[in-house]
């Protein structure tokens, strides 16, 4: 009885030791987890709070292309924060912005410039689209009360014109020769859009607004759409 136990245990190390052997299941690696959501701080105002400025019209959001990009107060645009861009509003006012048919509203701080587009006043980053009923719809009627500002509205300021979105780089290299032989004092530059087409900024001198809405009153253009921008 032993000698036939140990005739196969022999017989099974003889055919372990011929058996081709499997490679090893490589098993992937687990994704890296999605990065957490840093706390945001709210945007605070006074309780009661009085309302400087009111504008109604059209609101648009963006986006992905311009995300972690420098918005105009230097900052790095981040969509997922209460921000928002508009035309001629003092940079970093706090205002309110109020979905006129959901009245759905949320508090937000103007960061860029923008929208460039005729019938709209004010581009939200998209938590401040979803916040307001805006992201969905792309475009929503609004009301904008601005609570604070770093300064005023009525004055002051650095303002300049641009002009865009011009789909040719040559059209718009022409457009700058043409406006910095007409205005000699001011500096004229061209730069690209994130999404696509090109665009010209005039710099008046002293950044003054009133030689800014002149240069728009005078040009009647076929390549673009003139802007009065504010700077600061």
């Amino acid at each position: 009885m032993r000698h036939l136990a140990l005739l196969c245990l022999a017989a099974l190390l003889l055919t372990g030791c011929g058996e081709k052997k499997h490679p090893a299941t490589r098993i992937p690696a687990p994704p890296p987890a999605p990065e957490q959501a840093r706390d945001r701080e709210p945007i605070r105002v006074p309780k009661h709070a009085k309302v400087i400025f009111t504008e109604t019209g059209m609101a648009s959001w963006y986006g992905p292309p311009y995300h972690n990009r420098r918005a105009a107060n230097g900052e790095i645009f981040d969509m997922n924060e209460l921000t928002a861009a508009h035309r001629t509003l003092p940079l970093n006012s706090i205002v309110r912005v109020t979905n006129l048919k959901t009245e759905r509203s949320a508090l937000v701080r103007i960061t860029d410039r923008g929208p460039f587009v005729g019938d709209r006043i004010i581009d939200l980053s998209l938590a401040a689209a979803k916040a307001v009923d805006v992201w969905r719809a792309g475009v929503a009627r609004v009301r904008i009360e601005v609570l604070e500002t770093p300064s005023p509205i009525d004055r002051g300021g650095r303002w300049c014109v641009q002009i865009g979105s011009i789909k040719d780089e040559d059209d718009a290299t022409d457009l700058k020769a043409r406006l910095a032989k007409r205005y000699k004092t001011a500096k004229v530059l061209t730069f690209p859009s994130p999404v696509g087409g090109w665009w010209v900024r005039v710099r008046v001198e002293g950044d003054d607004r009133q030689r800014a809405e002149k240069i728009i009153a005078e040009n009647r253009l076929h390549e673009g759409t003139a802007f009065l921008v504010r700077l600061d």
